[in-house]
């Protein structure tokens, strides 16, 4: 039994995603939720991150799909890395 609940562990499907902040700046994060993060980042719900606190409302304008945490955080870690214009083109490429 233990086998199956760490299959079921390493099926979440995880997500990068992408927000605009009310100040127009833009926050990366990842999520196995992003409802409830967008939700958490607007202050709806509890453990927002402190840099959406003070630029509120956020929204959601990028997200995709990883296939794990790590994976999921790499490509965090490479979005992060883009210059703001870059973020907006991919933001632009998948709207």
């Amino acid at each position: 039994m233990t086998s199956n609940n760490t299959a079921t562990t390493d099926t979440k499907q995880w997500f990068v995603y992408i927000l605009r902040c009310s100040d127009d700046s833009l926050y990366t994060g990842v999520a196995l939720d992003v409802n409830k993060r967008l939700e958490q980042h607007n202050g709806i719900d509890k453990n927002g991150a402190k840099y959406t606190q003070a630029r509120r409302p956020v929204k959601m304008v990028y997200q995709e799909s990883s296939v794990s945490r790590s994976e999921a955080c790499k490509r965090e870690y490479a979005i992060k890395s883009l210059t703001k214009q870059q973020k907006e083109r991919l933001i632009k490429q998948h709207q």
